[in-house]
């Protein structure tokens, strides 16, 4: 039985289960046990604000057509995190890191784990974050 905070997407239309925790659960998960913290929103949103020793692998990108998904995601993940370490991946609301963890599950990545509303229920929830300096005009 999964611990209180974590949920399971078996029971959406997710080919796999993805584990979903919530956003206390996920900073005791990166500042207390380790995990890595995986950003996969886009880099023009990355820029407005990311908590602290985040990496970033946009899951979509932003074109003239609309948003599409990266089609190296996958690849350009491996390359910053191994398949058995501990990830925490988010986005902005929690549904494109759901996405994420959906295809990373799938390429064999055996410990990634959804945070749950997102860095907007992070910023709810007054955790620290990394903002850019403002330039002042």
């Amino acid at each position: 039985m999964a611990p209180p905070y974590e949920t399971s997407a078996a029971g959406s239309e997710s080919p796999v289960p993805v584990v979903t925790v919530d956003v206390a659960a996920a900073s005791d998960l990166i500042t207390s046990a380790g995990h890595r913290y995986v950003d996969v929103r886009t880099e023009e949103e990355m820029n407005k604000g990311h908590l602290r020793n985040s990496l970033n692998v946009p899951f979509m990108f932003v074109t003239p057509q609309g948003k599409e998904k990266n089609p190296l995601f996958v690849e350009q993940f491996s390359s910053l995190v191994s398949k058995e370490e501990h990830v925490v991946v988010g986005c902005q609301s929690g549904k494109r890191s759901e996405l994420a963890c959906v295809d990373l599950l799938e390429a064999g990545f055996k410990n990634v784990k959804n945070m749950g509303g997102g860095y907007a229920a992070w910023l709810d929830n007054g955790f620290p974050i990394n903002t850019p300096p403002h330039t002042m005009y």
